[in-house]
């Protein structure tokens, strides 16, 4: 059995090539050091427990007499664990979240070591932090000085090419950082004495079996012995190596131990720090080396786990609309600026498209397709505004994919087949049409749901479509899925240069033959139905290019019982109504004038939701009987509960017959802004704590703090409290200037901000109403941020020494616990010019910003502003953003996100702008087609209410067996992911919302034409 497993493993591994051995076998991200890491964090556990179990006796006992600084350590913490929430339990990228705990750790430290509550409890932070930063700085040059070298090594190729890659500095920092911290965590725990290493063994092991040894005690008691198991693990596991008479060459190069007989024994912490230094280079390397990695493989088990875990779909998170970093979102702004400037009436890519049209016996062959016309029946699909999370956009294109779909209809189980043919209704890929997205949030998807052809290659051009597989000799005789395509304007954001590229240069969408070659197109379907596919542009109406086409189509082609589907981007009934508008005047008059009655259905995305709308019978004329809006092929949700009370298109009268999300979950979800806006929205960090700091900017520092403290009663510095944000407020407009112009200019911004649907009136009212709460909130966190720093100097806690406070106390004992006869200290100095002992005291008032800020404000408060330098003053005022950064961004977000909350619940604006905050996969849907024999379209509308977020690879579809050039529309199962959990996955979860049919013209309307199944 054992060979024939190795033989196995030799075998298997023969398969692999040496790339894919280090993609399975190594991190992701080069991590060299992962047993170091591992060691370190398992060092620093321990010692935070044992510490924690020693001095929590000391810390119950004190703490009546400390309920003052507890309850600023309650807002502190409160207001750091708020600014933190986002990233709790998960990894975001970019590596803000990474970012994020290093920051919030080093400014909530540097606050927290100035209150007293860790002085009463006999823990003196000052010998931990001023260690830390010591140790830290002289990690980040020892690894630095090593990488150098080891790089050098492979420059002159005395080192494998393995060695080549360069280590990342952020993860030389952060390793530094934790090794820091466990030898400061050790440092408060067992101190820096040397414990003699010449101790008799039987000592030893009898006093490890006297502690196991004593009579059974409770718990409680247990728990007060953790002192003794402290002593024995200081004592025990981390004994110095022994004296620097040992070892002589490194005698001058250590740090010695204190408050022994013998004067030359090493410090502990220095064999700590030695260890782990010790563990990174020689992980680092073996592993870049001496290809350790690749010359001793996992077993097979391992190996398939490994695989399988890495074996997961590469999907993009949803499109951050809030975020202040994208370069995406910033792109977008521009290519619409541009977009709307220059293409929007002056060059019009629907002009060239109409000037390179075929025209043979008189019809234009590049824009009518006929092939579908001779069919018994058809079924097709339609869906909009896909690619944007890729979850969500694989979630519709794998309902898509499937042969067929079971759902259930009033009490029976209906089976739907896979359509014939795909319409997708624009906005393919967010935030804006480009290579990456339409290949990254569009295309992926959906070759993930049907896998093209194996002769396709993406990078390739089609320059003759459709370029149909071998042996097929035009489209009539094709019997796979095709798609046909319309813009958005998303994709026009860029003069549909994406577009035309990718849809109508390219021939396969997944396992979908794409044979359009403009994006505007007609079809002629089954039964006489048509479907008319118009390009909306970026101003919600066709040109005079493609009316001309549409109406002598109409006029030549379509006879009086003939029925036409129009499909456009931007639902026009809605958004008219919605905004008081009037568009799409050319698709009115094609519509009214033209197919006089004609037109059955209108079917448009745009908006991110399901609703239906169908005509009520009256004498008025009806141009268009049904009205249908789909647009949740991928993108965030839009709410129903707006447009609940659309009623009339055309002079015709309409009612709703189904929505999707329902008007009452509508309304509620968008209770998700004043709860979850920050969580969804982190990176608006950026821009809300910039705007709040330039609202308070002129106003720092608060030096007339008395009356608030003094006050006798609560009423009293509530008062107090008030009066002084009023004071402050009435100084900002008439003296302050920065903030004066940050007021004004978010005025300005508010009320611009308040779409155009609102009076004037009203949109001042509201704008400045949203200004002033910024405003009000912005006043209030400056207070009580300059009442802290106020309260610690006056008790003495900061600004009592100058800006190098840390650095003083630390000198002062640092020959004390650390002694040096060697004069190691000097030396370095001396061999740095001065460098060394500079660098660490200005890294310790970096790190101390609360000194800096305290200081540099009692001196603006003696002498004023004008006393400092600019750099003086940019320091201050640095050193007060970040912490009041780390304030406010939490608050900006609860006030924005009750704003728009009210805003679309109240006042049914910012429709867009409070959804696309929440940046919802869930409520993702389609609508299935059927022409059947007799002439009538049925119309079935399936939804997925919960989108998966973890994929697998799918075993049906890995085990089915697969020929060379078998086209995956004849596979049972074509999709390459599944959900993680079945009853997860959207072939299981789909259902159906509506259901209804619209019958043939000439044939009487059933009951059953308007039905639905909504919830």
């Amino acid at each position: 059995m054992m060979g024939s497993d190795k033989q196995s493993a030799a075998a298997l591994l023969e398969k692999l090539k040496m790339e894919r051995m280090r993609i399975i076998w190594m991190h992701r991200y080069p991590y060299p050091h992962e047993h170091s890491r591992h060691a370190v964090i398992a060092v620093v556990v321990g010692c935070l427990f044992f510490i924690s179990s020693d001095n929590m006796h000391t810390l119950i006992d004190k703490l009546d007499s400390n309920i003052k600084w507890w309850s600023m350590y309650a807002c502190l913490l409160g207001f750091f664990y708020f600014f933190s929430s986002p990233f709790i339990g998960k990894t975001i990228k970019p590596s803000y979240s990474n970012f994020s705990r290093w920051y919030v750790a080093w400014i909530l430290v540097a606050a927290l070591y100035h209150l007293p509550s860790f002085q009463s409890m006999g823990v003196d932070l000052r010998m931990n932090l001023s260690l830390f930063l010591t140790i830290y700085v002289t990690s980040i040059v020892f690894l630095l000085v090593f990488h150098v070298l080891f790089y050098g090594l492979w420059y002159v190729g005395l080192v494998s090419r393995v060695a080549g890659k360069k280590p990342e500095i952020l993860t030389i920092f952060q390793n530094c950082a934790v090794l820091s911290i466990a030898c400061c965590v050790f440092y408060s725990h067992c101190g820096n004495r040397a414990i003699l290493k010449h101790r008799p063994l039987e000592r030893k092991g009898s006093a490890w079996f006297a502690l196991w040894k004593k009579e059974k005690s409770t718990l409680l008691t247990k728990f007060l012995r953790m002192n003794e198991l402290k002593d024995q693990v200081c004592s025990s596991w981390f004994a110095p190596v022994g004296s620097a008479s040992d070892y002589p060459l490194l005698s001058k190069w250590v740090i010695y131990g204190e408050g022994t007989g013998s004067p030359d024994e090493i410090s502990p912490i220095y064999s700590l720090w030695a260890t782990f230094i010790g563990l990174y280079i020689a992980n680092y390397v073996v592993e870049r080396s001496t290809g350790w990695a690749l010359s001793h493989p996992v077993k097979v088990e391992e190996f398939e786990k490994l695989k399988k875990k890495q074996m997961k779909p590469d999907f993009l998170d949803m499109v951050p609309w809030y975020s202040g970093t994208s370069a995406d979102l910033f792109k977008t702004m521009f290519d619409l600026l541009v977009s709307v400037t220059v293409f929007v009436g002056r060059f019009d890519m629907r002009m060239m498209q109409a000037a390179m049209n075929k025209v043979e016996h008189g019809v234009e062959r590049d824009l009518l397709y006929d092939h579908f016309s001779e069919k018994d029946d058809i079924w097709f699909d339609f869906m909009a505004d896909t690619g944007d999370g890729g979850n969500s956009s694989y979630s519709v294109a794998r309902l898509l994919a499937q042969p067929s779909l079971r759902v259930t209809a009033n009490e029976s189980v209906l089976s739907l087949p896979r359509a014939d043919l795909l319409l997708i209704g624009g906005d393919l890929a967010y935030p804006n049409p480009s290579a990456f997205t339409y290949e990254k949030r569009f295309f992926r998807p959906f070759e993930y749901a049907l896998q093209p052809p194996p002769w396709y290659k993406p990078e390739h051009i089609a320059v003759k479509k459709p370029e149909l597989p071998s042996g097929i000799s035009g489209l009539k005789q094709y019997d796979g899925p095709q798609a046909f395509i319309i813009p958005g304007n998303h994709d026009w954001f860029d003069g549909l240069h994406t577009f035309m590229r990718y849809i109508c240069h390219k021939n396969w969408l997944g396992g979908w033959l794409m044979p359009q070659k403009k994006s505007y197109f007609a079809l002629q379907l089954p039964k006489k139905w048509w479907i008319f596919g118009l390009d909306l542009a970026l101003h919600g109406d066709i040109d005079v290019y493609q009316f001309k086409f549409f109406s002598e189509l109409v006029q030549s082609k379509l006879g009086d019982d003939d029925m036409v589907i129009i499909m456009t981007h931007e639902p026009s009934w809605l958004l008219d109504w919605y905004w008081n508008d009037v568009s799409g005047k050319n698709v009115s008059h094609l519509i009214r004038d033209y197919l006089k009655g004609r037109c059955k259905l209108r079917i448009a995305g745009d908006l991110h939701h399901y609703m239906r709308h169908s005509y009520v019978p009256s004498e008025a004329p009806v141009y268009v009987e049904h009205l249908l809006v789909n647009g949740c092929g991928g993108a965030f949700l839009h709410p129903t509960h707006v447009f609940s009370n659309f009623k009339k298109f055309y002079g015709t009268s309409y009612e709703s017959k189904s929505a999707y999300p329902s008007f009452e979950d509508s309304s509620r979800i968008a209770l998700g802004n004043i709860l979850k806006f920050r969580k969804k929205n982190w990176q608006f960090d950026f821009i809300g704590g910039f705007i709040y700091f330039i609202l308070v900017f002129s106003m720092f520092p608060q030096c007339d703090l008395g009356r608030i403290l003094q006050s006798d009663s609560f009423s009293g510095h509530v008062n107090s409290f008030f009066s002084t944000a009023w004071a402050a407020f009435r100084f900002m407009l008439e003296r302050s200037y920065v903030s004066l112009l940050g007021v004004l200019m978010l005025s300005i911004t508010a009320v611009v901000f308040v779409p155009s649907k609102v009076s004037r009136k009203k949109r001042l009212f509201i704008g400045m109403l949203h200004m002033s709460a910024h405003l009000t909130s912005a006043l209030i966190l400056m207070l009580l941020m300059e009442l802290g720093i106020e309260l610690c100097i006056r008790h003495k806690l900061l600004a009592t020494s100058g800006y190098h406070t840390l650095y003083q106390w630390y000198r002062a004992v640092e020959s004390e616990h650390f002694p040096d006869p060697t004069g190691l200290r000097a030396r370095l100095e001396q061999w740095t010019f001065g460098l060394y002992p500079a660098c660490i005291k200005y890294l310790m008032s970096a790190f101390d910003v609360p000194e800096v800020m305290a200081v540099t404000r009692t001196n603006i408060c003696k002498r004023g502003i004008e006393s400092l330098s600019r750099s003086g003053a940019a320091i201050y005022y640095a050193s007060v953003f970040l912490y009041f950064w780390v304030l406010s961004t939490p608050i900006v977000s609860l006030v924005f996100g009750s704003y728009l909350y009210l805003s679309i619940n109240w006042l049914h604006i910012h429709f867009d702008e409070a959804f696309s905050s929440l940046r919802i996969a869930n409520y993702k849907s389609f609508t299935r087609f059927h022409i059947r024999g007799d002439g009538d379209l049925e119309v079935y509308t399936l939804v997925v209410d919960k989108v998966p977020k973890k994929w697998k690879l799918d075993p049906d579809w890995d085990g089915e067996a697969k020929q060379p050039e078998e086209l995956s529309h004849h596979r049972k199962f074509p999709s390459k992911w599944s959900a993680d959990y079945p009853v997860q996955d959207p072939v299981n979860t789909v259902r159906m919302v509506d259901q209804f049919v619209i019958h043939r013209t000439g044939k009487p309307d059933s009951g059953d034409c308007n039905g639905s199944v909504s919830r």
